[in-house]
């Protein structure tokens, strides 16, 4: 049974989140989160303009003196008390990620909540694990340190696939290095995001240290990357965009972090159980309906297994269930909007002229923007289909003969993001590993992430890296502190600049 989050209630105050409160957007224009299961307008809001990106970083720049000079200890405690409040409201998130995503419930109850909430408690913990190098007397009459500082306000632009997970991702460590933060979700998916900034501010994080505006990239989210009291920007999204962004940053000289497309090989090499490698195509592939940067994208089979592959792939995809996300035995929700499944669709019916469309291929008849499971063979390597991000249900299948041939193939597009091979052999999976050009590779799985792991790409698909320990190097800035320990006036040196020895 349907059961949407009552948006239009939750947020009637506006689709803003401004130093601890709900704001209207001042852009003059107004826009509608539509439920893609149904195609209904579930929350109509005013757009974020210009004014409001300027009220916003100027919260973050007045909260950042207070929240930078906070311990690590109360950074922590106010992040693990954050943690607390997402468990609490756990349900209400779920339903309002899938309300406004099209998300089987399942998912968002099992992968996007728990997800968000131990991104979270890790981050908590992390707060207090920000040390430099240790003290050491390198040059013999001097101590030197390195201290890590935050970098200030950050803006950051997240997408529309994960809205909760994005700005989790984007918040988290932002704040755990003591910097303050305005965000940018979607227009289409902004629910979750302002969800979460009121939960961090019920948690104690103080006013303006998180902060939300909902407007569109042309004009609100180009005036956040622009700004100049923003000290880093952080942008998940399509490549294309990513380069837009890098743009702005690098004419105001910020600090970049981009996470941008991906097209994820699938090598499946022919001693790869492949009932296991079946499995986990369908669900690598079909996870959020497809609309998943590191989403099996090109499944490439060694000849030995290919037919069997395909034949058995293409049998469990059609057993996926679609139907109402809030029905607990949906499997595969819509997709974002009518106009991604038509572009879906698009790439689907271009490629029926030189490959394969093996099961699929077709939206449901339903006001929703419900697309099948589609699974296609006997393209070319250097077709669209197999070249180009499509975000959505569409796995396509490729023989290779070589283990060379398989890794070459796997690296054979712009994009870096994911990978995964698929092998019982130790020195063939090894080898994967060190060759496919990516910055996550799985053995033997694809799609899971965790909270201790870094995401992020090789080539188009960006820099820099989300979660673990090692997000801390976009978000905090490396200074050198050097200590003279001789007390001497006149030192050595001084004679190359003047004087003799």
């Amino acid at each position: 049974m349907h059961n949407p989050f009552p948006a239009q209630d939750r947020f009637a105050d506006g689709a803003n989140f401004i130093a601890g409160r709900l704001a209207r957007g001042t852009s003059g224009r107004t826009h509608a989160v539509v439920d893609p299961a149904t195609g209904k307008d579930v929350y109509t809001y005013e757009l974020a303009g210009t004014a409001d990106v300027d009220a916003a970083v100027a919260a973050a720049r007045d909260a950042f003196p207070g929240w930078a000079g906070a311990t690590p200890g109360e950074r922590s405690d106010a992040m693990h008390a954050f943690a607390g409040v997402l468990a609490e409201r756990a349900e209400e998130f779920a339903q309002a990620e899938s309300l406004q995503c099209g998300k089987p419930i399942k998912l968002s109850r099992e992968f996007d909540v728990p997800g968000t909430i131990d991104n979270t408690a890790f981050f908590a913990g992390a707060a207090r694990h920000l040390q430099g190098q240790s003290a050491g007397e390198y040059s013999g009459d001097h101590t030197s340190y390195v201290r890590r500082e935050p970098i200030g306000v950050v803006g950051s632009i997240a997408p529309w696939n994960y809205p909760l997970q994005m700005a989790a991702w984007k918040v988290l460590p932002a704040i755990a290095a003591g910097n303050t933060i305005v965000l940018k979700p979607a227009e289409l998916t902004p629910l979750t995001s302002l969800l979460f900034a009121q939960a961090a501010t019920e948690a104690g994080i103080p006013d303006g240290v998180v902060n939300v505006i909902t407007g569109a990239g042309r004009d609100a989210g180009e005036h956040l990357v622009g700004h100049p009291d923003v000290a880093m920007t952080s942008f998940t999204g399509s490549t294309g965009v990513g380069r837009r962004v890098a743009e702005i940053a690098t004419a105001t000289v910020k600090r970049l972090h981009l996470e941008l497309g991906g097209k994820a090989p699938f090598v499946v090499f022919d001693d790869a159980d492949l009932e296991a490698a079946v499995h986990g195509a369908v669900a690598g592939a079909l996870i959020n309906t497809g609309q998943d940067c590191t989403a099996a994208t090109r499944a490439y089979v060694q000849r030995p297994l290919y037919e069997a592959f395909v034949e058995q792939t293409a049998a469990l995809m059609e057993t996926v269930r679609l139907g109402d996300p809030f029905a607990d035995d949906t499997d595969l929700g819509p997709l974002i909007s009518h106009a991604q499944r038509d572009r879906v669709a698009a790439f689907v019916d271009r490629a029926r002229g030189y490959a394969r469309v093996v099961t699929g291929g077709e939206a449901l008849d339903h006001p929703g923007a419900y697309y099948k499971p589609t699974l296609i063979a006997d393209a070319a390597q250097d077709s669209e289909i197999v070249q180009s991000e499509i975000f959505g249900p569409v796995l396509v299948v490729l023989p290779f003969d070589s283990d060379e041939e398989g890794i070459r193939l796997a690296n054979d597009t712009p994009y870096g993001l994911a990978a995964s091979a698929w092998s019982r052999d130790v020195f063939r999976a090894n080898r994967a590993t060190r060759e496919i050009k990516a910055g996550c590779v799985w053995i033997n799985d694809h799609i899971p992430i965790l909270s201790e792991m870094p995401h992020g790409g090789y080539k188009a698909s960006g820099f820099g890296k989300d979660m673990s320990a090692y997000s801390f190097e976009e978000y905090t800035q490396i200074k050198h502190v050097m200590f003279d320990n001789t007390a001497v006036a006149r030192k050595d040196w001084h004679r190359t600049i003047f004087g003799d020895r």
